[in-house]
């Protein structure tokens, strides 16, 4: 139990480090200086001790005050200096930061064992020990700062002398924490996603330790880092916490163990009333009003505001979460949650989320044991007040609807509508149904996206299409289940072809029930040749594409030279497709990248950082060459085939997909314009417009049809060289 004790004042300064774990018994302060310049300081003149005097201040020893050639005593007034307290330039002037002012000097506070920068401010800071600060920082209201000798700064490393126990595990995807990882500064989702999963390759889990204990020194001693031009101000409890430069803290209760990541270009903010213990906060962030987070991970260019509460848990980069729950989470980019009667538990979420208010996603002792999982591939929207049981498993871009889903869920349609159905434990699916119904939220998701990237530096690379290999991979496994489904409902074989002609005649007589997709469940297919047929037309879409691109920056003057290019600018087919963090990257490529890690040749966090670098560089090409491979076979046929004429159907084909797309998406929004249930609170047209806007204004809607029309004239052009 620890005890308050009681020394000798002499004590006081003295064993930072206990001395069985100094670097250097000599030099106690050897970490210390390699952390901040200590050959520019002097002693004190006897002038400026009498004057630091005059001015109420107080010092341990007078002699481990060091200062610059540019330190003005008169600046300091009301201090206690305990240790070796090492000062930098003060000059008569002032700090501002939006309508804060504050002279520059040290002003009633007490310091212990610190280097300060060049005309900083540091006013009614009631004790502060064991910092390095930068130049132009302003550290005003502060009831403690300290960092401690063992401090870690967030990561998740052991010191000297410490045993395993305390080391800090960020226990993500399970609550069971069997998929825990280890927090370090610059982890990126892909690094967590790697991790958390292959857990039953041991050599491979203890290699991604390993690599993580490097970054680190067990070594006691570092001081805590505020950088340049930071503002802390009006907060409670900081400790062993590292700010990036430009930081601005406010009206913080407590800082514990972390690092803050702050640039002039991405800098952080953290607010009123935040309690953060044991976490890395990227660069970019926002983290406001009353927000609880502990052991976690934020990625660039996030905000957590009103309350949430962030618990063993990953946020990727771009995303929000304001008021709700989130516990044991690893969570891509691009994530949305804004209500405070939603959760989020034991889940891999994998980006370009939106999570409803009223969500229960995690029922949380719905047996003897913890939450298991649920793993959500991108583009998961949880209807209003939807809860599930765990495990459950959402093909991409699954639209859930409101309701209680009492059985385990394996949706594995995309692009799909799932909603509870009349029997419980049924539930209906509708394939497709955010081309023909929703076009309008599909497209702008993928513009909104680009948009709101405010990285700066942009370390976790993120495919934001809705057509890419992964979703077109799901839509082709989604028409032979739905081929399957419709033969075994009519009792008779149909071939693709046939069921997109019969279409109508289908959809209007069968029932399509698909056995494993609800535990000890049914789930009825809503127009399942209708589903196919569209998840047929994004694959031709999506390749056709792929062809307008590369025939609109050449020609060819036979079909033969055309084959043999594309032959040529094809990569190797790859069906499978891993998501790591955000970045899209072939199962195959994923595995050696695990066999190059275990094998040694990938040694460090850099190099497999760099990996992903050159694996994205590579990702357009391989998109490409998917896209033409999906659509050769779809219509079963190679390169040589590709004749004139083919060439000029599929392409007028991406024409008339692409008008119909444009289409949908105005319909989908037109029924904001012309629903009468929609319009009964306006008085009138001219109110429903002044408040609404009118729909032929919408910025999105007008660049998506700029974007279209533009294509289509390009079509014409090619067609017009295709003879």
């Amino acid at each position: 139990m620890d005890r308050v004790i009681l020394d000798k004042l002499e004590n006081f300064s003295i064993d930072f480090v206990p001395r069985k774990f100094l670097v250097d018994k000599e030099n106690p302060y050897l970490l210390r200086n390699r952390q901040s310049d200590s050959s520019r300081f002097r002693n004190l003149t006897s002038r400026e001790i009498e004057i630091l005097v005059k001015h109420n201040n107080s010092a341990e020893s007078w002699d481990r005050v060091l200062v610059t050639d540019h330190f003005n005593p008169n600046l300091v007034k009301n201090c206690e200096f305990w240790g070796l307290v090492r000062i930098g330039d003060l000059q008569s002037g002032y700090l501002a930061y939006h309508k804060l002012r504050l002279p520059v000097g040290l002003y009633n506070s007490t310091i212990i064992s610190c280097d300060l920068g060049d005309n900083v401010v540091v006013r009614n800071v009631r004790y502060l020990s064991h910092y390095i600060i930068g130049h132009h920082t302003i550290l005003f209201n502060l009831d403690e700062m300290i960092t401690v000798d063992n401090a870690k700064f967030g990561n998740g490393i052991v010191k000297e002398g410490e045993t395993e126990d305390v080391r800090i595990w960020i226990e993500l995807a399970n609550e069971n924490g069997n998929r825990a990882i280890l927090p370090f500064v610059g982890i990126l989702p892909a690094d967590a996603y790697i991790w958390s999963r292959n857990r039953a390759d041991r050599k491979f889990q203890q290699k991604l330790k390993e690599l993580t204990d490097k970054l680190g020194d067990t070594r006691r001693g570092y001081y805590g880092e505020v950088g340049d031009h930071c503002v802390i101000k009006n907060s409670r409890i900081i400790k062993n916490v590292n700010f990036g430069s430009y930081c601005y803290v406010k009206g913080a209760n407590k800082l514990k163990n972390l690092t803050i990541q702050s640039s002039a270009d991405e800098p952080s903010q953290i607010g009123e009333g935040v309690e953060l213990v044991n976490g890395i906060i990227g660069y970019g962030n926002r983290i406001f009003y009353g927000v609880k987070a502990v052991r976690f991970i934020t990625g660039r260019n996030v905000q957590l505001k009103y309350g949430a509460r962030l618990l063993n848990s990953f946020l990727g980069d771009n995303s929000t979460i304001s008021c709700c729950e989130v516990l044991n989470n690893l969570i891509f980019p691009f994530h949305e949650q804004h209500h405070n009667n939603s959760f989020l538990i034991a889940a891999t979420v994998q980006g370009q989320a939106n999570i409803a208010a009223g969500a229960t996603i995690g029922s949380n002792h719905n047996s003897r044991a913890p939450d298991g999982e649920i793993i959500a591939e991108r583009g998961f929207w949880p209807g209003l007040c939807s809860n599930f049981k765990h495990n459950s498993y959402f093909a991409p871009f699954a639209l859930v609807a409101k309701g209680t889903y009492y059985s385990e869920l394996n949706i594995k349609l995309p692009f799909a509508l799932v909603s509870p159905a009349d029997k419980a434990n049924e539930i209906n699916i509708y394939p497709g149904y955010w081309f023909k119904h929703n076009m309008y939220a599909l497209a702008r998701n993928s513009w909104k996206f680009k948009n709101r990237d405010k990285r700066v530096i942009k370390e976790q690379h993120i495919e934001t299409d809705y057509l890419a290999p992964d979703t077109v991979e799901s839509m082709i496994s989604g028409i032979e289940i739905l081929r399957q489904g419709i033969c075994q409902a009519a009792g008779k074989e149909f071939s693709i072809a046939e069921i997109i002609e019969q279409q109508n005649s289908i959809d209007g007589k069968l029932q399509v029930v698909l056995n494993d997709f609800v535990y000890h469940g049914k789930a009825r297919v809503l127009k399942p040749a209708q589903g196919l047929h569209l998840y047929y037309q994004m694959i031709a879409y999506y390749g056709g594409l792929a062809l307008y691109e590369f025939l609109k920056t050449q020609s060819f003057k036979s079909e033969k030279e055309l084959a043999a290019a594309l032959q040529e600018r094809l990569t190797e087919h790859h069906r499978k497709w891993v998501n790591l963090g955000g970045q899209l990257v072939p199962a195959a490529e994923v595995q050696k990248l695990i066999d190059d890690i275990k094998s040694g040749l990938l040694d460090s966090w850099q190099k497999i950082h760099e990996r992903y670098d050159r694996l994205w560089e590579a990702y357009p090409r391989q998109k490409w060459s998917h896209a033409v491979y999906s659509l050769l076979d779809l219509y079963e046929i190679t390169p040589h085939d590709l004749t004139f004429e083919r060439l000029r159907k599929i392409l007028k084909h991406v024409k008339e997909i692409a008008g119909q797309l444009l289409k949908n998406a105005f319909k989908s929004r037109e029924k904001d314009y012309t629903n009468p249930y929609r319009k009964m609170t306006y008085e009138n047209e001219q109110e429903m417009e002044a408040v609404l806007g009118k729909i032929e204004d919408n910025s999105f809607l007008v660049e998506f049809e700029n974007e279209v029309k533009e294509m289509q004239q390009q079509i014409d052009g090619i067609l017009a060289k295709l003879v």
